[in-house]
């Protein structure tokens, strides 16, 4: 019997990459049962409008949305090392911001990466910057 394969690349956050300047990314793991499993490799997730956030040195994604649900609390698994570069990086004024769920193999993992927002003028060239490479001006 083939084994049915799984995308790489389960869902994509194109939102982070306008509203911020993206840093260095990391690939952590995520504590899910099996519900939530099942949604995720479904394709049933939405990254559009969590964040990640530092509590009790833990790494939690807010807000994803699995399936009919609406703001689901995930812990995610990162070494003691990257928390701290994280933290670090969170006090210097950046945001942590979750780019790609992956789902290729065994394991479910979401890459992070630190980010700076951007101001509206800045999403303005971006637009037209991106519009240019399209050909329409």
């Amino acid at each position: 019997m083939k084994k049915k394969k799984i995308p790489d690349s389960v869902t994509i956050n194109r939102k982070a990459k306008f509203d911020y300047v993206l840093g260095d990314d990391i690939s952590v793991g995520m504590v899910l049962t099996g519900p939530e499993v099942r949604l995720i490799r479904d394709h049933h997730v939405q990254l559009k409008g969590s964040f990640v956030t530092i509590r009790n040195g833990e790494l939690w994604l807010n807000n994803l949305t699995l399936g009919a649900d609406t703001a689901r609390n995930i812990k995610l698994l990162a070494t003691r090392k990257q928390i701290d570069m994280l933290e670090q990086e969170k006090v210097a004024g950046s945001t942590i911001v979750p780019v790609k769920l992956l789902g290729g193999g065994r394991h479910i993992k979401l890459v992070i990466a630190v980010g700076k927002g951007k101001k509206k003028y800045d999403k303005r060239q971006t637009i037209k910057k991106r519009d240019i490479e399209r050909g329409r001006y």
